[in-house]
């Protein structure tokens, strides 16, 4: 994922919604949301193998962002994909996970990863190095550490935040994700890329000839614990405009 919003017990009716985009190269080639052999509902990277969101049925969900820092980027590292695969396959409480993914931190470029687990959304990121914990609140994840002060997430926190206090749908969710206006230039952060690309990616949703947003994802977990997840896939390169719904009750 590259951008995404979530609220914990912001809602009378969802202790969780969650919203975000998974930016891409349009030909990296990936497998829509589906259930894995081991359990997991999510998309697959087929070229590495891992996948940017997952869930499980017992409800517990994790997904992870990349940190951008250009000039720090390491070869030979492990798959970012792979951490939330380990964490939805593992028996490992959700802290048990993170401490142990801060012990191995160095193993992978600049990432974040949330996992929900019983209730509470937990976050670590190996630019920080420690875990928050969240019973309640609304925050946004990007590229950088959680909750920064970027023009997008600034914009997606303020208009998710007055979503969700009142009556919505799905589609007002997934519009939220669709807005593809670029910050103006003299805000736009520095994160190491030229100035074109900095501007290309300053829009909740992106769009450049070969790179941009794929999908978005809707989850919400209702109070009876019934999970509702959405994906939304784009017609970009060679992939097909789609939805695809899944509900289930958790167990």
């Amino acid at each position: 994922m590259c951008i995404i919003a979530f609220a914990v017990n912001e809602h009378p009716d969802y202790p969780l919604i969650l919203i975000g985009n998974r930016d891409e190269f349009y030909n990296r080639p990936t497998q829509e949301a589906h259930w894995w052999d081991s359990g997991i509902l999510a998309g697959k990277d087929l070229e590495a193998g891992g996948t940017w969101l997952g869930i499980n049925r017992s409800g517990r969900f994790a997904a992870v962002t990349n940190y951008r820092d250009i000039a720090a980027l390491k070869s030979q590292t492990k798959s970012r994909g792979a951490l939330p695969v380990d964490f939805l396959e593992s028996s490992y409480h959700a802290s048990q996970y993170l401490e142990k993914v801060d012990q191995e931190s160095d193993l992978y470029n600049g990432f974040n990863l949330i996992a929900w687990e019983a209730g509470v959304m937990q976050h670590y990121s190996n630019y920080e190095h420690k875990i928050n914990r969240f019973d309640k609140g609304v925050h946004v994840l990007s590229n950088a550490l959680l909750d920064t002060q970027w023009p997008k997430t600034d914009k997606l926190r303020e208009r998710f935040s007055t979503l969700i206090s009142k009556d919505f749908t799905n589609e007002d969710l997934l519009a939220l994700l669709q807005d593809e206006q670029k910050a103006p230039d003299e805000v736009l952060p520095k994160t190491g890329l030229d100035r074109w690309m900095e501007k290309a990616v300053s829009s909740i949703c992106i769009r450049t000839p070969e790179y941009g947003t794929c999908c978005s994802s809707i989850l919400l977990v209702n109070r009876q614990k019934e999970l509702t997840f959405i994906e939304h896939n784009y017609p970009v390169g060679d992939r097909k405009e789609a939805d695809t719904t899944f509900n289930f009750q958790i167990n």
